[in-house]
Parts: C-alpha cells; sequence; structure tokens
C-alpha cells in the first residue's frame, strides 16, 4: 500500500518540483530571447493554468465569488448621503450662501468693469510679469472674445475661477505645508489624492448636488476636489526637496521650527507652490464644461448649450476661449514662477 501510495505521487512530484524550479529561476538565464520573452508571463501563466483545472473539475465554486455585497454597500452610502442632507443641511446653507454671495459680487464687478478696461488691465500685468508678446496674445485673445459675443460667459467664467482657485489655495497650500513636515500625514494623503484626481467626476457630482441643489456652488465644491490634489502634492514637493545644506545653515543660526518654516523653507519653494497653483488653475479650467451640466454658467454653458444644439462653429468658439483663458493665466503664472526664482537666485537665498 506504501509502496502504491508513493509510485503514484512520484509524478505529481516531480512535475511540482518543475514548475517550482521554474517559477524560481531568473529569466535572463534561460535560453533564447523569444524563450526568456514568453518565460517572463510565467506569473500569469501558472495561476492561470492552475484555475482552469479547479474550474473543469470538481471545483467549480472557484469560478465566482461566493457573495455579491456591493448593493448593500451602495445602500449603505446613499444612507450616508440622505442623513448628512439631513441633520447638517444648516451647515451646507451657510457654506452655499457664502459662496454664491462672494461668486455673485465678483461676477457683478467683472461685469460692471467697461470691456477696455479689463482688456488694458490684463495686457498691463501680462507685460510687467512675462513680457511684450504674452501681453499682445492677451489683448487680442480677450478682443476676439469681445468680438464674439463671448464677453459676458468670459467674465462669468473668470469669477468662477477666481472664487474656485481662492478656495483651493485656502486649502491646498496649508495642506501641502503640514504634509511636507509629517511623514504620516504624507502617506495618508497619497492615495486620498490619488482618489480625487482619478474618480470620475460625476461620481462626486451628485453629493454635490445632494448638498447644495443644482447651480454654481456644487460645481465649485466640484472644480474644487478635482483641482486641489496638484497644489498639496507640489507643495509638499517642494518643501521636501529643499537642499539640506540651507536647513542645516539656518539651524546653525538658531531658527526655531516655526521661523524655519515660514522664513526659510515657504520662501524657497515659492516657485514650487507656484507651479501647483497653475496647475489647479488649469485644471479648474478643465471642469468648466462638467460643471455647466448642473448649472454653472460662463463658456462651459456656450459649449453645453452648442452640444445639445449641434452647433459645432458655437461650441469651437467658446471652447476657444476657454483655451485663451488658460494660455493667458498659464504664461502670466509661469512668468511670475519664474522672476521669483530668479530673485531668489539673485538674493542668495532667504535673508
Amino acid at each position: 500500500m506504501n509502496r502504491r501510495w508513493v509510485r503514484d505521487r512520484i509524478p505529481r512530484l516531480a512535475a511540482l518540483r518543475v514548475i517550482g524550479r521554474w517559477l524560481d529561476v531568473p529569466a535572463a538565464s534561460r535560453g533564447p530571447r523569444w524563450l526568456r520573452g514568453t518565460l517572463m508571463l510565467r506569473w500569469l501563466v501558472v495561476p492561470a493554468v492552475l484555475a482552469g483545472v479547479l474550474v473543469a473539475g470538481d471545483w467549480k465554486w472557484a469560478a465566482e465569488f461566493p457573495a455579491d455585497v456591493g448593493r448593500d454597500v451602495g445602500r449603505e452610502i446613499d444612507n450616508v448621503i440622505d442623513w448628512m442632507t439631513t441633520e447638517l443641511d444648516v451647515i451646507f446653507d451657510v457654506i452655499k450662501e457664502v459662496v454664491l454671495t462672494v461668486l455673485v459680487n465678483i461676477e457683478d464687478f467683472l461685469l460692471w468693469l467697461p470691456w477696455p478696461a479689463t482688456i488694458l488691465a490684463v495686457t498691463t500685468v501680462a507685460w510687467r510679469t512675462a513680457g511684450f508678446w504674452v501681453a499682445a496674445f492677451s489683448a487680442g485673445s480677450l478682443t476676439l472674445l469681445a468680438s464674439f459675443g463671448l464677453w459676458d460667459s468670459t467674465m462669468e467664467t473668470v469669477a468662477l475661477m477666481a472664487v474656485t482657485v481662492t478656495l483651493s489655495i485656502v486649502i491646498a497650500v496649508p495642506v501641502g505645508v503640514w504634509a511636507s513636515q509629517s511623514d504620516r500625514l504624507d502617506r495618508i494623503l497619497r492615495p486620498v489624492l490619488d482618489g480625487m484626481q482619478t474618480m470620475p467626476s460625476f461620481v462626486y457630482l451628485v453629493p454635490a448636488i445632494a448638498f447644495f441643489s443644482l447651480g454654481n456652488v456644487p460645481a465649485i465644491i466640484a472644480t474644487l476636489i478635482y483641482a486641489v490634489p496638484p497644489a498639496v502634492r507640489l507643495t509638499n514637493l517642494g518643501i521636501r526637496q529643499l537642499p539640506e545644506e540651507t536647513i542645516e545653515a539656518a539651524e546653525s543660526f538658531g531658527a526655531t521650527p516655526l521661523q524655519l518654516l515660514l522664513k526659510v523653507k515657504i520662501p524657497l519653494a515659492t516657485p514650487t507652490i507656484m507651479a501647483g497653483v497653475n496647475q489647479t488653475t488649469l485644471m479648474a479650467l478643465a471642469m468648466v464644461v462638467i460643471a455647466s451640466l448642473v448649472g454653472a454658467g460662463g463658456l462651459g454653458e456656450d459649449v453645453n448649450r452648442a452640444l445639445g444644439r449641434i452647433e459645432p462653429g458655437n461650441a469651437f468658439l467658446a471652447g476657444l476661449g476657454i483655451v485663451f483663458l488658460a494660455i493667458i493665466i498659464d504664461r502670466i503664472t509661469q512668468a511670475f514662477a519664474s522672476r521669483q526664482q530668479s530673485s531668489m537666485e539673485a538674493g542668495g537665498g532667504v535673508g
């Protein structure tokens, strides 16, 4: 009996030994290049074969999961959203009124200004920060938008971006500074920021509508979630990558941790932080059309309306306005960051 048991299992044991050697031996030491490339898939082939054997045999239960809890989890999330909508209604109303008041005031001010004065102001800022060609482009593109009849929509978009980017900076920069000083917070924030950037925008538009109803406020909140991560990441990265010699020199002169942060780290990391602000602004502009689906106005609404009416020409002109705004803001913020970097290098650091 023992001999038969051993004789029956020798082939199986030998096969398992061959498979084990095949899995353990480095791929670089086996045969020609085509064979090595084939063996690189060993970690995919072996589990697939084993799964096929199980399914073909008496182990068909392994082909499907024993339970589906997705609907239950989704129902619990819905219950949490409903509870928050009911119990925290006062807080959401206050946030909505504050954001809406600031947005309406900025929008009314921009629409009250004569369009030549606005173009002149933007052109002057572009000339002083980025040079003649950016100033010329700013003046020409804004004049072109006014001639297209898109001036009011452009000012609505600028007001929406002003509120969104300001809130993003107010949230992102302190969080990025805090993450740069805490490795634990940095590890916690990484998957959170990944989720904020990769989660489809329509997913968090739904709770935003539930909390704030339709209009500009849920659009601002959804854009905020999408636009905050770049500023947080680049603020954190800019402070963490400062030269150790500079930090040690400041510490040797008796700088406290707070002085080291406020007078050395943040000023030296300003160019990187400005790059984060630049990316946040561009990502906020990328959300303009999606934000129009929940009631936001501006150029995104023009694109959405043209899409519904099958008017590619009007959609192209409104989209061109978004591109013009993105280029102007990008060039001005990049030029400002470059000037900050140049002043730091010319001054030899922070005094």
